[in-house]
């Protein structure tokens, strides 16, 4: 049976939910679903379980502009951060409307229809399904849930011990009094070498090139005073969001437009928390703030463990493998009992699934975003990425409230169809996310990425403040979306599949 609603979502992540919850608070009228290939909500605060996972942006902007996140912690762990989402689904109606462990393979519009059709392997049953909408939007980020990056290392099958990705964590992993050696400077890296030092006999944080960190505050001052006084928490977290988006900016700016000052601002903070027992290089990046996404810590919770000695950090290449550990360029080995290697994501688009239009398979990477959500030549359709340099989820808002206008102004003026076309000269080579970052996973991905353009609308900017006033204000129809009139279709739908 073929089941037609008005508006089909993949994935039920943070920017899922916070798409069909801006359905139902935008009086779009539309009808939805969520096919969520994993069996929860939450996309990766359900997929990542390894010690200490936890948001790398602060909760008054990571969280959804229209529901506060309620606390006063600067960087939530991942558990609390699914709980979030879990709720907000199910304020907003979103949990009965979404069909768990559904794989999507196939999307295919027909222009002629107006229609889009896609093709759902149920990985539970085995069965195929098909999904018709109106609309499709992709809300599966940008990487691929099966598999991690994970390089082949040399002699990595004479390693006696057990070799980790983080993005696949054993749930009954013990590392309880062992030594351990996390590969990798990123995000993922120094959240976990504080949370194993707890157990582990030691850890390393093995690197090739030391990353830009920060310290915060693991409490945000302000919001326990506000919680102190009263406030109302609808308050307190608009009074935050806005300094924070505004703090944000400005530290990113500074870094653009001044990265000497930028450079050493950072690195005397840094300083100041390692102490004088600790190499400064391991904290001193080869780039410029900013070319590569900054990192914090909580309390300095990373720098306050370096300094205990229950931890430590060795800047290297890697030779070889060896049965105990690894052995560096310079000669030195680590000995390991487990390495855990913490070496970033997989790139994939709309979570694996082959895109068509009129029957032409299309590659992501020959497509051009428009305002950073639709895609050239590809109509009734969204896909949701968020920003790369503030909070992801700043982004997918914006994104969503400017879908539901769109949509809002399709309905009034009986248009079936609309698509962003570009003109000769308005795409260019830069990947949609590389004109922000030079990321390992950015390079990476260059391949499947859609590209940025070169002027107007095309062009990403990564700017919070001019993306509010773009996609919340800015003219629908400027001369470069097309539109079509309604167009008569058969039913593809009962009634009773329209209801499911």
């Amino acid at each position: 049976m073929t089941r037609h609603v008005d508006v089909l979502i993949i994935g039920a992540g943070l920017s899922g939910i916070g798409m069909a919850c801006h359905l139902t608070r935008e009086n779009t009228g539309r009808s939805y679903l969520i096919l969520e290939r994993r069996t929860a909500i939450g996309g990766t605060w359900d997929l990542f379980r390894y010690p200490g996972i936890r948001s790398d942006s602060d909760m008054y902007t990571f969280g959804f502009g229209f529901r506060p996140w309620i606390g006063t912690k600067v960087l939530a762990d991942g558990p609390n951060i699914r709980q979030y989402i879990e709720d907000t689904a199910a304020e907003y109606g979103v949990t009965k409307n979404i069909r768990f462990g559904r794989k999507v393979t196939r999307a295919s519009f027909d222009s002629n229809e107006s229609l889009w059709t896609v093709q759902v392997l149920d990985e539970q049953t085995g069965q195929t399904e098909t999904y018709t909408s109106d609309f499709l939007i992709g809300c599966t980020g940008y990487y691929d849930y099966d598999k991690g990056y994970q390089p082949s290392f040399p002699g990595q099958e004479d390693f006696t011990g057990q070799i980790v990705h983080p993005q696949h964590w054993p749930e009954d992993l013990d590392y309880t009094g062992k030594k351990v050696v996390v590969i990798g400077s990123g995000a993922t890296a120094i959240t976990l070498i504080p949370s194993m030092s707890k157990d582990a006999a030691h850890v390393t944080m093995l690197q090739r090139s030391p990353t830009y960190i920060a310290a915060l505050p693991a409490d945000d001052p302000v919001a326990v005073g506000l919680k102190f006084a009263r406030v109302p928490a609808a308050v307190a977290y608009k009074a935050g969001r806005a300094r924070n988006i505004a703090l944000q900016r400005a530290s990113y700016q500074l870094s653009r437009t001044n990265p000497k000052l930028s450079r050493k601002l950072m690195l005397a903070a840094v300083r100041a928390q390692v102490g004088p027992n600790i190499d400064m290089r391991h904290f001193t990046p080869s780039y410029d703030p900013w070319d590569q996404r900054l990192c914090v810590v909580p309390n300095g919770d990373l720098f306050r463990i370096l300094r205990s000695g229950k931890a430590s950090i060795a800047t290297d290449h890697i030779e070889t493998f060896t049965p105990k550990g690894i052995r560096l360029r310079s000669g030195e080995e680590l000995e390991a009992d487990i390495i855990v290697s913490a070496t970033g994501l997989t790139v994939q688009m709309l979570g694996g699934a082959a895109l068509e239009v009129d029957g032409e398979t299309l590659a992501t990477r020959d497509l051009v975003a428009y305002k950073g959500a639709l895609l050239s030549n590809v109509p009734n359709a969204m896909v949701i990425l968020g920003y790369t340099n503030a909070s992801w989820t700043l982004k997918a808002d914006l994104a969503a409230e400017y879908f539901c206008r769109l949509l809002n102004h399709m309905k009034a003026e009986g248009y079936s169809q609309v698509v962003a076309v570009p003109e000769e000269g308005d795409r260019s080579e830069a990947s949609l996310m590389g004109g922000a970052l030079t990321s390992g996973y950015i390079q990476r991905g260059d391949g499947v990425m859609p590209r940025q353009g070169t002027r107007g609308p095309w062009l990403v900017i990564n700017n919070y403040f001019r993306d509010r006033a773009m996609l919340r204000k800015g003219a629908i129809e400027d001369g470069i979306l097309r539109f079509r009139r309604e167009v008569k279709r058969e039913a593809v739908a009962t009634a009773e599949s329209r209801s499911a």
